[in-house]
């Protein structure tokens, strides 16, 4: 059985993979990464009753800056 050491060691690999890289800065991740990005500070922004929109677009949009590549 494999321990959590080699789990992570083996996922430290896949994500250095140039192939997983690319995929990770693909267009394709970039859009799914700002629908649930959007799907979330939608939510949040309901619950709140709109009460933090500023705030909750301005912690959306530092999300994206460190996910997306645009």
């Amino acid at each position: 059985m494999a321990g959590i050491g080699d789990l992570g060691k083996k996922a430290q690999r896949l994500l250095n993979d140039p192939k997983v890289q690319d995929a990770l800065k693909s267009e394709k991740a970039e859009g799914v990464s700002d629908r649930i990005l959007g799907g979330v500070a939608g939510a949040v922004d309901k619950a709140t009753g709109g009460k933090h929109s500023e705030q909750i677009d301005k912690a959306r949009n530092a999300a994206d800056r460190k996910l997306g590549n645009q």
